[in-house]
């Protein structure tokens, strides 16, 4: 079956040469290279999957350029599932919540250890909103207003996949107040969070029950693509954590979107210099077909 490599760098990093691709074009004997966007991303197919494949990978690495290998076949995908925080904004919204109650060091360093495995998750949400308890239920507007930036590449991402008919979904460990603004920005189909309970206009310190956290994302794939009639081949899971784990292998293709280490290690998919467009290229978008957001 057909593989494709593709190579993406940094937007504006000028890093995929066309001397690289044709370095690497030569060595796995692949077919004629195909421009996605020129210095930035390019791939060709092969017949099989390279022995040396993570070898390159790592050398590929050092250059600050990412190298994805797939099956040609059903590249383009039907559903896009992303995780919020870190992912579709650049921000950890508990920890910039945090920051605003005084507390911010103490939940930054609870959320990177839940993030890279270290904890259960729930047990790390219910410790990290209890720290929140007596902020002002205002606070998350000034936050998503002053603190809470997109990630670069979201826009087209979204844009260019619902013009081609795609569905998509955000599921976050984070918070409804927070996924309902960003999936409204950007033009999610839906979205799901856990919530943050509050009395008189003050956090209480709880957060509503059930907690989403990794089987949570895991169901609403099964859920939505059962509802949708898709198959789970269909979805481009997107995600950077421990608990996107579950989505990201279950997914047709799983993306490790900068990922922790302990993460990156489980997929086969990673992104560590490439924006959300990245997701774009490795599906076989060329910078000509995005969508004008």
């Amino acid at each position: 079956m057909t593989q494709i490599a593709t190579l993406i760098g940094a937007r504006g990093a000028d890093s995929v040469t066309l001397e690289l691709v044709d370095s690497l074009r030569n060595a796995w004997g692949g077919g004629d290279a195909v421009w996605l966007s020129p210095l930035t991303a390019a791939e060709f197919p092969m017949d099989s999957m390279p022995d040396n494949r993570w070898d390159v990978w790592s050398d590929l690495q050092r250059l600050g350029v990412d190298l994805i290998v797939q099956q040609g076949a059903g590249r383009r995908k039907k559903m896009l599932l992303a995780d919020m925080d870190s992912t579709m904004i650049q921000q950890e919204c508990i920890d910039e919540l945090a920051d605003e109650a005084g507390v911010g060091a103490r939940v930054a360093a609870i959320t990177a250890a839940a993030m890279n495995g270290e904890l259960d998750f729930d047990g790390a949400l219910r410790e990290r909103v209890g720290l929140l308890k007596g902020l002002p239920e205002s606070v998350i507007a000034d936050v998503l207003e002053k603190r809470i930036t997109l990630m670069p590449g979201g826009a087209e991402l979204l844009a260019t996949m619902k013009a081609h008919g795609a569905y998509a979904a955000l599921v976050s460990g984070g918070f409804t107040a927070f996924t309902g603004a960003i999936a409204a920005k950007l033009g999610f189909d839906e979205n799901r969070a856990n919530t943050l309970l509050e009395k008189d206009g003050f956090l209480t310190g709880e957060v509503g029950m059930p907690i989403l956290g990794k089987q949570a994302k895991v169901d609403a794939l099964e859920e939505i693509t059962a509802r949708l009639g898709l198959s789970e081949h269909d979805v481009l899971a997107v995600g950077d954590g421990a608990n996107d784990l579950g989505m990201l292998k279950r997914a047709g293709t799983g993306v490790a979107l900068h990922a922790k280490p302990s993460v990156a290690a489980e997929c086969d998919v990673r992104v560590n210099f490439g924006d959300l467009t990245a997701l774009l290229y490795l599906q076989g978008y060329s910078l000509d077909e995005f969508s004008n957001c």
